[in-house]
């Protein structure tokens, strides 16, 4: 299944099914789950980077579970917008994860997203180190979907 930009992936959503947000981080993928009426994000879970055909397992289980109809990725640009390595990878990454799982999904602009959460978690939360570390690649996801959510609320229609 192709990536879409958010307009055609909110038209290829199912009525009353959620969107995921997924931070694909190099050791954890962080993930988040939007409510029915696409409006709020929520931090869902963390999950160990592994093989994407174990991930592809827990992300159709979820699915069925909480009724996900697509999905919003990060997408690691550099810093000047370029679309380097990482931001390749997180392309692939998500086709071969739409492809798998049946799933539509877009890529979303993902810069700076932890940096802005760990900044409000010290700042704001006052959260230690170690509890940073837990909690900061599901609250990216959160994050990043929540910034597509804020845009598709925005777009003529919604």
């Amino acid at each position: 299944m192709p990536l879409f930009n958010l307009p055609d992936l909110r038209a290829q959503l199912p009525p009353d099914h959620r969107l995921l947000g997924i931070d694909p981080g190099q050791r954890q993928i962080g993930l988040a789950l939007s409510d029915v009426s696409l409006m709020l994000a929520s931090p869902l879970t963390t999950l160990k980077r592994g093989k994407l055909s174990a991930f592809v397992g827990e992300i159709t289980r979820l699915g069925q579970r909480e009724a996900i109809g697509g999905f919003i990725m990060g997408l690691p640009l550099s810093l000047d917008g370029g679309f380097g390595p990482a931001a390749q990878a997180a392309r692939d990454w998500a086709t071969s994860l739409s492809d798998m799982t049946g799933l539509p999904g877009a890529l979303w602009d993902e810069r700076l997203s932890s940096s802005a959460v760990n900044r409000m978690l010290i700042g704001d939360m006052d959260m230690t180190r170690k509890r940073r570390a837990e909690v900061v690649d599901k609250v990216a996801a959160a994050y990043i979907l929540q910034a597509a959510l804020d845009t598709l609320g925005n777009l003529p229609g919604a």
